[in-house]
């Protein structure tokens, strides 16, 4: 695996895109990410795949557990209104979390942050379409399951989606944004409050912790 460049994140000017909130939040005109047209693509063609390969990744410690969820694809492509994201076979769209590191990878979303954005999970053969092979690699995560990473940034799915194509995620709590093809933040359709994440999925542990107390 070639070595993960490290990426400069390049703030865009924030601007009132009164259009973006509702394809996120409501998904009325968004229900699933629709590749768009490559420039050599037909005018009324989806975008056609991209060089398909395998991530390459360090060494399986082990054989990750038969009752784990794997990402078996990674998808860059464009969507109307947030432009280039990265999905996974399904069609949810991935993000990064700002506490993590890139330069080492190493995810720091573990417990209920991870029930709450399931990290996704690889094998070492996930499938790439539209992302660089250079750009994805793994980190192994403290439980010993491997995540995937883009740009060195390790990806997550968000539970606050409902269907595949919505970015819900997007700047929830200042730290997760969608993450393009290359491991950079997408920095369009940021809203203009910022919003919490969801509640972990109910377990047999309290729920003392309201919203305004999650860090992730």
């Amino acid at each position: 695996m070639a070595q993960m460049k490290r990426t400069v994140i390049v703030a865009s000017a924030m601007v009132a895109l009164t259009a973006c909130a509702p394809a996120g939040y409501d998904g009325a005109n968004s229900s699933a990410a629709e590749p768009v047209a490559v420039a050599a693509a037909e005018p009324t063609a989806a975008a056609e795949p991209e060089a398909s390969a395998s991530a390459e990744a360090p060494a399986a410690d082990a054989p990750p557990p038969a009752d784990v969820d794997l990402t078996e694809q990674l998808i860059g492509k464009k969507v109307a209104r947030m432009g280039k994201v990265v999905t996974d076979q399904d069609g949810w769209i991935l993000y990064r979390f700002d506490k993590d590191t890139a330069d080492p990878p190493a995810s720091n979303c573990v417990d209920k942050c991870a029930q709450v954005w399931p990290p996704a999970l690889t094998d070492g053969n996930a499938q790439l379409t539209g992302v660089s092979d250079d750009k994805v690699g793994s980190v192994t995560r403290q439980d010993g399951t491997r995540q995937l990473t883009v740009g060195g940034w390790p990806v997550y799915r968000y539970i606050g989606d409902k269907k595949p194509g919505q970015w819900k995620g997007q700047a929830v709590g200042g730290t997760w944004f969608v993450v393009q093809p290359d491991g950079k933040k997408n920095l369009s359709c940021l809203p203009k409050t910022t919003p919490k994440a969801v509640a972990p999925p109910a377990d047999s542990e309290s729920n003392d912790a309201g919203s305004s107390g999650y860090s992730y």
